[in-house]
């Protein structure tokens, strides 16, 4: 019996053994002095089991085939680490295009950042825009940017100051939110 999910026991409640397999035993990290001994007290393990072998300092975990390090997860998610590229853009009127998702934008003059229906950023995605030059201003031609209490697909918004970074986030088909420190262009 495995893997019964979550279980809140109640005070004075009897824990049964039906309970100890199936609710404590696939919840916990068990503790064995070797694999040998491990597999000798697991002999069916079940996909999500972690196991503690004190020989070698070793924590691994069933992944429903075989026992694996839990190192060799984590490695796995460090070899896929997230990394952005930060773009530079010196222009003073900037589209913002699909190749632009989940990086940084900096920019670099007195800019208009436009985001469009052509934009087509996947849902979830997202640019993190660095203000670097004096004075930066996020507008729309057609797709639904909002942020400062406002929805608009015709206005714009600009950045609090120099320096300052947002980001603008996709939540739909052609639907954004500005996130940060940004004001309504009146």
């Amino acid at each position: 019996m495995a893997g019964l999910g979550k279980k809140t026991f109640e005070a004075n409640e009897v824990l049964t053994a039906a309970d100890v397999n199936g609710y404590l035993m696939d919840q916990s990290v068990m503790r064995f002095a070797t694999t040998s001994a491990r597999d000798t007290n697991i002999p069916s393990p079940t996909e999500g089991m972690v196991a503690y072998i004190d020989d070698g300092n070793l924590l691994q975990y069933y992944n429903g085939a075989a026992w694996e390090s839990i190192g060799n997860a984590i490695d796995s998610i460090s070899a896929t680490k997230i990394s952005y590229t930060v773009t530079t853009e010196a222009g003073t009127a900037v589209t913002l295009t699909s190749g632009e998702a989940n990086t940084y934008l900096r920019m670099t003059s007195d800019a208009i950042l436009t985001v469009s229906t052509a934009t087509d950023f996947a849902t979830g995605d997202q640019v993190s825009v660095l203000a670097d030059g004096t004075a930066l201003t996020i507008t729309t031609d057609g797709a639904t940017i909002a942020g400062a209490g406002t929805s608009t697909t015709s206005g714009s918004f600009t950045v609090g100051a120099q320096y300052e970074a947002v980001s603008i986030l996709c939540v739909g088909t052609d639907e954004y939110r500005i996130i940060g420190n940004i004001s309504v262009v009146a």
